[in-house]
């Protein structure tokens, strides 16, 4: 049996998020006291469904190509060129 800090810890996620996850009802644990254990292998497992991708360089989450934020900004911008 694991607390909440704990199975943070295994699964690299911050306690808060094991919290929300235990009171969504995602992740089943037994109350002792004021703490929350929870079960080792359900942490795992939950921990291991739970990964999202991160976000590479050739695209965003989604897959989609990232957006060129500096050529919006200048198109944003009005031209500064001195006739």
């Amino acid at each position: 049996m694991l607390t909440v800090p704990e199975a943070a810890l295994r699964t690299g996620r911050h306690p808060e998020t094991v919290r929300r996850w235990i009171r969504e009802g995602k992740l089943p644990s037994r109350k002792v006291g004021t703490q929350h254990l929870i079960d080792e292998q359900t942490v795992l497992d939950l921990g291991a469904a739970e990964v999202v991708p991160a976000r590479t360089e050739e695209g965003t989450l989604t897959g989609e190509p990232m957006p060129n934020f500096v050529a919006a900004l200048r198109r944003s911008r009005p031209s500064r060129r001195v006739p």
